[in-house]
């Protein structure tokens, strides 16, 4: 049984009058007692198509500033839109993907306050996503379909104690599906779009049936990329099932995502300056073919001659070739959940998961190179073959995730206590090596047991266990909330195997062999304490505290370098996170506005450790010191009555300073962080003249960034712009109510722009073009 509150009015202080007008502007006008006692009743506010769930959208009765995509706005999105995407409307999110759908795992980046992708959670009905690595994470854009999900609540500052993580310093973003109708019946949809954009999707619903119910959907897209040659081939699958009886429930999920797709070229400005749409060859390049006769005895006879195969393939520039440059994943994820009151006041929930990652990414390496690292480990007795030409690059990741999360909420008077912890073994295997192909040609076939060289094998695991407890309490006539409470966060990290190139190799001569390393990384005591406020029965400020501690991102990359003694194990990252805001919710508009200030310790930086054995330098990964950042976030939505809550607006509005605190080398401490520009806005308008009418026109505008420390490489700012036509429901000429049209065009003005730029590199990827697509959906 949840506690209930029931507020009372008090008089709008004069701070909430202050940021009132700062968001919107004041209601004119005081309510007689009847008229407050009648809200009371049946709260009158902002309503549309396009606006659901306003308490959830701004956050209200939430200690840290929580926002969310509700799941009207999901539906309005492009079929087939990344799930990472959705969140680039969110205020201070700083959300860069390639093409309209961001469909492309290596052309993601992700900002918000002084952290990157890597050190934000991500969790899906309540199952921990860990990391979004592309190699061995789970990054949430393969686990979702928009027209699934019921909401995206995320807090760019400090999450709730309870959310299961290693990986965030504070923001937190939590995706939650749909839960099965009590209705029998389902959905079809199916999208064309430029590019060859092809889509489907199918839901079928089993409605109620004596307290069980269920749902599956399969979705498929097929695409074209929008620059250069090769495609992008995605089916996705998701089931539920819940059954409910009594005061307890069992729900389980499904989610199998089969995701194929090719790599177009990453390169800097001034090659875009010159062609926007440069891209990998589409047929092997004039001068790509050399000869290079009688250098290996292929067929096994004792003698070098012309009865040995002749590589041919071994021009500098075969590698621009577009075959060869795939990426393939094969994921799936089950999860079981129970829950159940031990008696009115005390309520257990537990979730147990277990997800299979398989796949495979393949980059095309040149004759030349290949033929310098096979010389070296040929000489150091490996069983490696000569290369026939352009190597097949194979670097396959896989492995195994499984764990369990469970809470206990205990309701005693005013108090909410919840206790519960997590549990998690995450296995990752990798391997790399270059293998050789008929003909010597990315055309070709592989030859599995015909490798040129080896780089990488080894698997890693870390196990996770967390702790956590928090007490929600009200006071002052419970127009007081507050809420305290730590977590404690311990990970356990091993890697065994072949780490790179030296574990084979130093000199031509043996290499250092398959090595074990092991680090703990842990923190008992992270503490968060927020408070809520209600001045009234539509106003609220709030005010939170937190810290966070998180497994060094990129941990992988850190201890996969084959350094040849025992190197000090960087620490793990390290966050304070401080908010301070108000949120409003009235009949015209609401909002909310937060003043933040985040202190982010231990950054991870490469560099280099010295050998104490050998006085030399040798690769690795360092702690560097803090960054910091401070700023505000605005976000609202303003309905005015002189429209007749036909036209509607919303806008987001963040601005942050995000800087180094200690700086490192040539970058200087006050630089700016890479890729957090100063000012980022979102705007739109939303128009609904009918019951079976909403258009919308939106624009996101991305201030001044650079790619490194130092400053010296900058991201010019851009505006692009989004509108979409939603037609469908009751109607006057003749369309079946249960049919949707919808139309959604992205880039408008088709902005050439480099929106994407790799740390500490000239390197980025361009703006995707205008881009249309028409979607056609039938409920049944």
């Amino acid at each position: 049984m949840a506690h209930k509150y029931t507020s009372k009015t008090f008089s709008l202080s004069l701070l909430a009058g202050v940021i009132g007008q700062l968001l919107i502007g004041s209601q004119a006008g005081a309510q007689t007692s009847d008229e407050t006692e009648a809200q009371k009743e049946e709260k009158i506010v902002v309503v549309g198509r396009r606006i659901s769930q306003t308490d959830i959208a701004i956050g209200t009765d939430e200690a840290t500033n929580t926002l969310a995509v509700t799941r009207d706005e999901l539906l309005s999105a492009p079929s087939g839109i990344s799930g990472l995407k959705m969140l680039e409307n969110l205020p201070g999110f700083n959300v860069q993907t390639d093409g309209a759908l961001g469909l492309y795992e290596f052309g993601n980046s992700v900002q918000v306050r002084a952290f990157q992708l890597s050190q934000m959670g991500f969790v899906l009905d309540g199952i921990p996503m860990g990391r979004s690595d592309a190699f061995g994470g789970s990054p949430i854009f393969r686990y979702v379909d928009n027209e699934n999900l019921g909401a995206v609540v995320a807090s760019p500052g400090a999450g709730d104690v309870s959310a299961p993580t290693y990986a965030s310093l504070g923001p937190i973003a939590s995706y939650s599906t749909v839960r099965p109708s009590e209705d029998m019946g389902g959905m079809v949809a199916v999208t064309v779009g430029d590019f060859d954009l092809q889509r489907t999707f199918v839901k079928l619903e089993t409605g109620d049936i004596d307290g069980f119910r269920a749902y599956v959907s399969r979705s498929k897209t097929d695409s074209d990329l929008w620059r250069g040659p090769g495609t992008i081939d995605r089916e996705h699958i998701e089931a539920k099932a819940l059954y409910e009886f009594g005061d307890s429930y069992i729900q389980a999920t499904y989610v199998a995502n089969d995701f194929f797709d090719y790599d177009s070229p990453s390169a800097p400005a001034s090659t875009f300056a010159s062609d926007y749409y440069y891209s990998y060859a589409d047929s092997i390049p004039e001068g790509c073919i050399s000869s290079a006769g009688n250098v290996y005895d292929y067929n096994g006879d004792g003698s070098i001659d012309d009865d040995d195969f002749t590589p041919v393939f071994t021009g500098s520039n075969c590698t621009s070739y577009y075959e060869d440059r795939i990426n393939i994943r094969d994921d799936k994820l089950y999860s079981l959940g129970f829950g159940t009151y031990f008696s009115e006041d005390i309520k257990l929930d537990v979730t147990a998961y277990y997800e299979d990652k398989d796949g495979y990414g393949v980059s095309p390496d040149s004759y030349s190179n290949t033929l310098g690292i096979y010389t070296r480990q040929a000489a150091a007795g490996l069983d490696v073959v000569h290369p026939r030409g352009v190597q097949y690059g194979l670097s396959t990741v896989g492995g195994e995730r499984e764990g369990i999360v469970a809470g206990l909420t205990w309701y005693m008077g005013d108090h909410k206590i919840e206790f519960g912890g997590w549990i998690e073994d995450d296995t990752y295997n990798r391997t790399q090596a270059r293998l050789n192909k008929t003909g010597g040609s990315a055309d070709g076939d592989v030859i599995m047991d015909e490798v040129a060289y080896y780089r990488r094998n080894y698997t890693a695991v870390r196990d996770t266990t967390q702790l956590y407890v928090k007490d929600n309490f009200s006071m002052m006539d419970d127009n007081l909330m507050l809420e305290v409470g730590f977590k404690s966060l311990s990970i356990d990290y091993s890697l065994d195997g072949y780490r790179d190139y030296a574990d084979y190799e130093i000199d031509s001569q043996p290499g250092y062999g398959p090595q074990s390393v092991e680090a703990e990384y842990s923190d008992n005591f992270l503490p968060m304490v927020g408070a809520v406020y209600r001045l009234n029965d539509s106003d609220q400020i709030f005010a939170s505290f937190a810290q966070n501690y998180a497994l060094p991102a990129g941990t992988d990359d850190i201890f996969d370098n084959a350094v040849g003694f025992d190197a000090p194990d960087p620490k793990g990252e390290e966050a304070d996170n401080y908010e301070f805001g108000f949120r409003t919710n009235r009949e015209t508009y609401n909002g909310a506005i937060a003043l933040f200030y985040t202190r982010f310790d231990n950054r991870l930086i490469a560099s280099s450790v010295m050998n104490p054995a050998t006085g030399q330098p040798e690769a690795f990964y360092v702690n560097a010191g803090a960054s910091k950042a401070y700023g505000v976030e605005l976000s609202g939505v303003f309905q005015p009555e002189v429209f007749d809550r036909e036209l509607y607006f919303n806008a987001n509005l963040s601005y942050k300073k995000a800087e180094l605190v200690d700086g490192f080398g040539s970058n200087p401490a006050g630089s700016q962080l890479p890729d957090s520009p100063e000012w980022l806005m979102t705007g739109g308008v939303t128009y609904e003249p009918t019951e079976w009418l909403v258009a919308n026109f939106s624009a996101k505008y991305t201030g001044k960034r650079y790619t490194d420390f130092a400053e010296s490489i900058e991201l010019d700012s851009y505006l692009v712009a989004q509108a979409y036509v939603d037609i469908g429901g009751p109607n006057n000429f003749g369309m079946p109510e249960n049919m949707r049209l919808r139309f959604n065009i992205d880039n408008v003005f088709d902005k050439e722009v480099m929106s994407f730029g790799f740390t500490g590199s000239t390197f980025g990827r361009p703006l995707s073009p205008r881009t249309f697509q028409a979607t056609l959906t039938v409920d049944f």
